[in-house]
């Protein structure tokens, strides 16, 4: 029997309800699907942070490069700045494992209520890749002549031939697997080198895939069409930054950005890769036990998949989808009164027999 050992890292606010949840469907789909998972929670978050001065503790990184995956809540809580807690566990994570796909599929579940008028499932069903290491989210830069009226603020963005073609390779070859076609979110009209070196890479790797259908927005014009035409994508290609407002605005399209999961992924597997929920940690309905769990069992049916076990993987996803579809219970997000444990125990349920 395969056995898989898994890094669990609940962190901040609502990750700590939701994991729970993540982990009792997992669990369900090994037993059925005849793999283990060797399991080992830490407690790196902004509790930690508060009490030690670090996020994780200063091996932390080489005590993650022994699991196969990593699997996490939230990172995030009042007190503590977004960019301290961030840069102290998600982004050293993400870039000493060289996840550099972060992956966030977009789906609209029968059952589920859209803000959009008239859509229905299978006209909302995308994959956003969005560059994960570099891009805008660079080191680079800095203050000068703080508190004064010459303060001035400067921030570097870093686009990498190496790194925009890798991300543009694994979209194209992501396609292949889904319906052939790819849109590159850009700002070439605005931001003069950085968007047309990206078009560049773009136009170049297109052409070595004249199967897979290919066609570019700016970032402005994209967004509305997601709103207008979300029908029209299958997978959305990004840079750093815009690939988290496409990944995020993505999902609210679908009912909640309670149900969306993500990816952060190694495709060469020389690192473990991470999964978690979009949602961040909520504190603003942390401690209620109300919070939406789907989004981080979605993310577990995704690690899943990306340790060998697609047929777990699918299970998972359908056990989702007959939650919601069947009349299930689902949280206050998506018009229900069901708490995070009640829907959590459904799923995992629905996992045995669906």
């Amino acid at each position: 029997m395969k056995k898989h050992r898994i890094a669990l890292i609940p962190g901040d606010g609502i990750g700590r309800e939701v994991l729970p949840e993540g982990v009792l469907v997992l669990e369900a789909a090994a037993r059925r699907f005849g793999f283990q998972l060797e399991m080992t929670e830490f407690d790196w978050s902004c509790d930690r942070l508060l009490k030690t001065g670090k996020m994780m503790p200063d091996d932390g990184m080489a005590t993650l490069r022994g699991f196969d995956s990593i699997f996490l809540g939230a990172v995030g809580w009042p007190g503590v700045p977004d960019h301290v807690s961030l840069w102290g566990l998600l982004i050293p994570i993400r870039r000493e494992f060289d996840e550099y796909v972060n992956l966030r599929p977009v789906r609209l579940f029968e059952g589920v209520p859209t803000p959009l008028a008239n859509r229905k499932p299978g006209e909302i069903d995308f994959w956003v890749v969005r560059e994960n290491t570099e891009g805008e989210y660079s080191e680079l830069g800095g203050r000068m002549f703080r508190g004064t009226d010459q303060e001035f603020a400067v921030q570097e963005a870093v686009f990498t031939r190496k790194g925009v073609d890798r991300v543009l390779k694994f979209a194209f070859d992501f396609a292949r697997t889904t319906k052939k076609h790819v849109t590159s979110a850009t700002k070439s009209n605005g931001i003069i080198h950085t968007m047309p070196f990206w078009d560049e890479r773009f136009a170049e790797m297109k052409a070595r895939y004249p199967d897979v259908r290919a066609d570019q927005y700016h970032i402005d014009i994209l967004t509305a069409h997601f709103v207008r035409n979300p029908d029209w994508f299958d997978v959305v290609v990004g840079s750093n930054l815009f690939g988290d407002i496409l990944s995020d605005l993505g999902p609210a399209l679908t009912g909640s950005i309670g149900v969306a999961p993500s990816g952060n992924i190694n495709p060469e597997r020389v690192y473990p890769s991470m999964f978690e929920p979009v949602h961040g940690s909520a504190p603003d309905i942390a401690g209620k036990g109300i919070a939406n769990p789907i989004g981080q069992i979605w993310s577990g049916a995704m690690m899943v998949r990306h340790l060998g076990h697609p047929d777990a993987a699918a299970a998972i996803e359908r056990a989702i989808a007959a939650s919601l579809v069947e009349g299930g219970p689902r949280t206050r997000d998506l018009g229900g009164n069901g708490d995070t444990r009640t829907v959590g125990a459904a799923i995992a349920e629905l996992v045995k027999t669906v």
